[in-house]
């Protein structure tokens, strides 16, 4: 399929069919899903009306036996991209035949329309040289026969559409065209137009081939085989086999075939065609790797976490054509129009032949002409595709960014964003707090880290383990610590070189008698710092004082920043206490609301979308429904599944930046599609004027039709090019 109005001619074929239902035809990964009642309608009829219409279909897994898209590696790619489809057609990976555009493993002049462009444009300079050497009369006959030779494909895809219930398509224009041009001697005139329309689908397969490039380079990511660890042993295994939990070896150089956790081994990681970040990322025992992330320097030991069909490139590529099929409410209405609009320039083009010649006694010959030149001027194609075009490089130039959205209504909420709210813990901070302070009281700031780990020795609270990581990297002394246990809303106890020893909060250490007014003061100003505060103490004595905070993250800022520079609001919305989003927003320079349940977070988002466009940033389950609340819910790379699976869009590198950078890349997106639309209308606007007042001919308005829909596309394809990450 070359442009939206294929997807337009088989959607609409298959969908008036009994028994059938949410019909779905994907442009860019050529496939079509729907639901269908066998019962009133078969598989082979769905088949059948497709091939009628000139494209080949197929079910999955097998060749299809004319045109063929696109992921590569035929089973591979299909098992990759993890999708299903209820009547289970789509065509297969990698197949070309007759009716096709160039596919990704042929050249243009290999295909069906480059060799009938090849045909024609012969048989047009032949009959040019007979001109020149020969009578007029013998040249006009072989005029014809070029005409008859390039237009018998179109006219039959023109019929079949015609039964369909589609008798308004560009096929149906151009034969009718071609063949008035034939009974109004302007032979000539019709196989220049006949040439020119089957260069003109020729260029346009290529730039949708083009766009579709991005989808199959995700694809290729993944390789195609593993290298399977089993009992010491290893052996090699296609990677779409991989399941949970089995342990699979990245040697240096190789392509990590799955999802999953490192475990054992250190080395930097390029993960840049993933998410793309440029520098390596160092991985250890313990880190996550990306399927289709390169290991770069030593072996990894890695197990599975994730099916084929579940890994993040499976993730990005289902998005993606997920994406393609949620349609922009812009693309919605040109749609609407494109229909309406067909139909009016056929009638106006009825009146330009017959009412000059009947009202006004003027030349029945001059007027058809001018009337056939018209309807394919009408051609709404250029039109209908200025919108997907766009969508599809502004996704397919996000994915590679690591810059998710789900489609065209998410591109255009986005570039409409006036207000951004997000999420503290994980979004605008790292999630794991951290030891910023120690301060001793009676003893050293080692004695201090590591009384407090050997209290904290074994437990997984969020806070313990800040103070077991500090005192690691401290080097403080190991300490046996015993009959540790935890003190539930107070801290934790252990007995540690015989005597007692409590790890807890203030007020807890306050009952105990051991915090007098200068430790309190301390306490106070860490806590007006946003920080959390711990005492270490025993029995009769406050060691000292440790503070820890959930960091911002490096780039949090900045991005700030970035959003205020585009005219953006933001806000942090969190269930800490008051002072310690008040700390942490004061020094990011963002407006905060403190202290909110989930609940909370929803019922903020409803009162400001009531009367702003809103875009929510959060990563955990428990943003999942502000997610859903918001104008549109983006959620950080690191989050939980459910958040991903709630969010209209996500950024894979959880760089809090790339909020700004979606933003631009949707309003980037947005002005694209009104430069295409203008091109589109304008063109047309100015050639239907020129063919009516009789200045453009055949020709010329062939030349307005495919060139408008090539420019439409070639601008389109600049989005490819486009950097989110520059500012303005």
């Amino acid at each position: 399929m070359d442009c939206a109005s294929c997807a337009g001619k088989v959607r609409g074929a298959v969908e008036r069919l009994p028994g059938v239902s949410d019909v779905d035809v994907a442009l860019m990964t050529e496939r079509l899903r729907l639901t269908l009642d066998e019962g009133q309608t078969s598989r082979n009829q769905i088949e059948a009306i497709v091939k009628r219409l000139g494209y080949g279909i197929a079910a999955k897994g097998s060749s299809p036996d004319r045109k063929g898209f696109v992921l590569p590696d035929d089973e591979q790619a299909s098992r990759a991209d993890g999708s299903r489809d209820a009547a289970g057609l789509e065509p297969n990976a990698g197949s070309t035949g007759p009716e096709s555009g160039p596919g990704p493993g042929s050249r243009w002049y290999q295909t069906a329309k480059g060799r009938l462009v090849i045909g024609t444009g012969l048989l047009l300079a032949a009959a040019w040289a007979v001109k020149l050497l020969a009578s007029q009369d013998v040249a006009t006959w072989a005029f014809i026969l070029a005409t008859l030779i390039g237009v018998a494909p179109i006219a039959r895809r023109a019929v079949a559409s015609a039964r369909a219930g589609m008798p308004f398509t560009i096929e149906m224009l151009m034969t009718i065209a071609a063949s008035g041009a034939l009974v109004i001697d302007a032979a000539e005139e019709a196989a220049l137009v006949v040439f020119l329309f089957a260069v003109g689908e020729v260029l346009e397969g290529v730039a949708a081939n083009k766009a579709r490039d991005g989808i199959r380079a995700l694809a290729r990511l993944v390789p195609k085989t593993a290298i399977l660890e089993i009992g010491g042993r290893t052996r090699v295994i296609p990677a779409d086999q991989l399941q949970v939990d089995q342990i699979v070896l990245v040697r240096p150089g190789d392509r990590v075939p799955a999802d999953g956790e490192v475990i054992e081994g250190t080395s930097g990681v390029d993960e840049s065609a993933v998410t793309g970040e440029s520098v390596p990322k160092l991985k250890e025992p313990g880190a996550s790797v990306f399927a289709g992330s390169i290991n770069s320097e030593a072996a990894l030991r890695v197990r599975v976490t994730k099916s084929a069909e579940d890994n993040t490139i499976a993730r990005i590529i289902r998005l993606v054509e997920e994406a393609e099929s949620a349609r922009a409410p812009t693309e919605r209405f040109i749609d609407r129009f494109s229909r309406i609009y067909m139909p009016a320039v056929v009638g106006v083009a009825v009146l330009v032949a017959i009412v000059p010649p009947l009202a006004f006694g003027q030349g029945w010959d001059t007027w058809i002409y001018r009337a056939l030149a018209l309807l394919l001027i009408g051609c709404p194609c250029a039109l209908v595709i200025s919108v997907p075009a766009s969508i599809a490089s502004a996704l397919s130039s996000g994915a590679r960014r690591g810059l998710l959205m789900k489609g065209g209504a998410v591109i255009e909420a986005a570039a409409a964003t006036t207000h951004v709210a997000f999420d503290k813990t994980g979004t605008l901070t790292h999630g794991r707090p951290r030891v910023t302070d120690v301060v001793p009281i009676s003893g050293s700031e080692t004695e201090v880290l590591a009384l407090a780990a050997a209290v904290e020795a074994g437990s997984s609270h969020p806070l313990a383990e800040a103070i077991l990581s500090r005192a690691e990297a401290a080097g403080a002394p190991f300490l046996a610590a015993t009959a540790a246990k935890a003190l539930p809303g107070k801290g934790a106890e252990a007995v540690v070189e015989g005597e007692t020893a409590w790890v807890g909060s203030p007020r807890f250490a306050g009952e105990r008698g051991v915090l007098d007014d200068h430790a309190l003061r301390a306490v106070v100003g860490m806590e007006d710092e946003g920080k959390t505060v711990v005492a270490v103490f025993r029995r009769s004595q406050l060691v000292g004082l440790v503070a820890l905070r959930d960091e911002p993250r490096e780039d949090t800022a900045r991005a700030v920043q970035q959003l205020k520079a585009l005219g953006i609001a933001s806000v942090m919305l969190t269930g800490d206490n008051r002072r310690t989003a008040a700390a942490i927003s004061a020094g990011l320079g963002i407006d905060h609301r403190a202290e909110l349940m989930p609940e909370g977070k929803v019922a903020a988002i409803r009162e400001m979308t009531a009367r702003d466009r809103v875009m929510m940033v959060g990563d955990g389950i428990n943003d999942a429904p502000a997610l859903a609340t918001a104008h549109i819910g983006v959620a950080m790379g690191s989050g939980t599944d459910v958040a991903l699976e709630t969010a209209d869009a996500a950024i894979l590198r959880n760089r809090v930046t790339d909020v700004a950078g979606k933003i631009r890349l949707a309003r980037a997106a947005m002005a694209n599609i009104r430069q295409n639309v203008a091109i589109a209308l304008g063109l047309k606007a100015v050639f239907l004027v020129t063919t009516i007042l009789g200045i453009t001919g055949l020709w010329i308005a062939i030349l307005a039709d495919t060139g408008a829909t090539v420019l439409v596309t070639l601008n389109a394809l600049r989005l490819l090019a486009f950097d989110p990450e520059r500012e303005a």
